[in-house]
């Protein structure tokens, strides 16, 4: 891999002490568990089991997979997600998908040891109801954060008593990014940013209040990455709209905007919960930290997606990775963007490194550790 990678054994050291810390104290883990919530970019599978999104047929298709996997495991990269890098990184294996563990053994009692994972393609944090009422549905994706927190509740129902206190105060809660879908739906309708970030936030805070009010002790929220530095973006925006990295300029201050409200709320939230750790994870300046520097992270290539066809960004919207016609380029550890929407695994390694062990995280992942092991 890139020159980032090659010093990746330092890269989780923060962590390595904290978990040997851990061991020799009592011989277990920071977290046994760990429950992840979110959009595509922490889906491990959910999109296509189940009752997953039926329009995402591609994402079972080669090239997605191979780097890491060989295969296709229905996550949106060619490799692995921050949400698999974290869980690495705290010595626990891959969450498996609710819905495919729900389809296979009922309550899950036999393979969700380490935690779940409820995140799932296309979601929404506004209600697929309201989609739907101003005729800006797109009839695959009727999940939202609220469809995820009824599928952590049935969740719970299968546990005992002392094993649903464990889960909610034991456990690492990882709010993965959600609600630049619900942005992007509206794209070219009437439909004001303002009233999406409105709606979108009163939901998503409402989302975390009751994981909080149920007795979530160690919660990590991300926000909105630099949305208008992905490629998708870049091809659909007029060329003067652009900002000092070349991100598309109108976008990212809708980020940038969305994540301060968001920041806000969570300063509300840690007033009204004090015995809770919540942790807020910048995505947006993570992200940007890379476009402005990639050489530092072993990347090569800021823009154009590693997967796809057409020029000049290697996209098109109705040739995506996957189709036909997509082709994947020979290094993708070299690229930021795998399919022109998502990342790739080399640039989430690079993001779950930033969240643990880096910067760009308030108050540092690290004190969520200590708060958990009483250090």
């Amino acid at each position: 891999m890139a020159s980032y990678s090659s010093s990746s054994s330092v890269a989780f050291s923060i962590i390595i002490l904290l978990i040997s810390a851990a061991s020799a104290a009592d011989n277990h883990r920071p977290f046994n568990r760990i429950y992840a919530f979110g959009d595509s970019f922490t889906d491990t599978g959910n999109s296509r089991a189940g009752e997953g999104p039926a329009g995402f047929g591609h994402l079972s298709s080669y090239p997605y997979g191979m780097t890491f996997f060989g295969h296709p495991t229905n996550r949106y990269s060619d490799g692995r997600l921050v949400i698999d890098f974290v869980a690495h990184s705290l010595n626990l294996p891959f969450l498996p998908p609710y819905l495919s563990l729900r389809s296979t053994d009922g309550n899950g009692t036999a393979t969700d040891a380490n935690g779940v994972n409820f995140a799932v393609s296309g979601a929404t944090a506004i209600k697929h109801a309201f989609f739907v009422k101003n005729n800006l549905s797109l009839d695959m994706t009727p999940e939202s954060i609220e469809t995820q927190l009824g599928w952590f509740e049935s969740y719970l129902e299968t546990l005992g008593v002392d094993q649903r206190v464990s889960v909610l105060e034991d456990s690492l809660f990882w709010i993965g990014e959600i609600g630049v879908n619900d942005y992007a739906y509206t794209v070219g309708s009437s439909m004001s940013e303002d009233t999406i970030r409105t709606l979108g936030i009163a939901s998503f805070t409402n989302f975390l209040e009751a994981l909080l009010k149920k007795g979530v002790k160690y919660m990590l929220v991300q926000g909105h990455p630099a949305t208008g530095c992905l490629t998708l973006t870049l091809s659909l925006a007029a060329e003067d709209d652009r900002d000092s990295l070349g991100c598309v300029r109108s976008v990212n201050n809708q980020s940038y905007t969305h994540n301060l409200v968001l920041q806000s709320k969570l300063r509300q939230l840690r007033l009204q919960f004090p015995e809770a750790t919540i942790v807020y994870a910048d995505y947006w300046n993570a992200y940007r930290a890379v476009v402005r520097n990639p050489e530092k992270y072993g990347i090569r290539e800021r823009f154009k997606a590693c997967c796809g066809t057409g020029e000049p960004y290697n996209f098109e919207v109705f040739m995506t990775c996957g189709s036909p016609f997509a082709t994947a380029c020979e290094d993708p550890d070299r690229y930021i963007n795998w399919d022109g929407v998502h990342l790739t695994e080399a640039m989430y390694e690079v993001l779950a490194d930033m969240f643990v062990n880096g910067t760009f995280t308030r108050p540092p992942f690290g004190y969520l550790l200590k708060k958990k092991l009483n250090l």
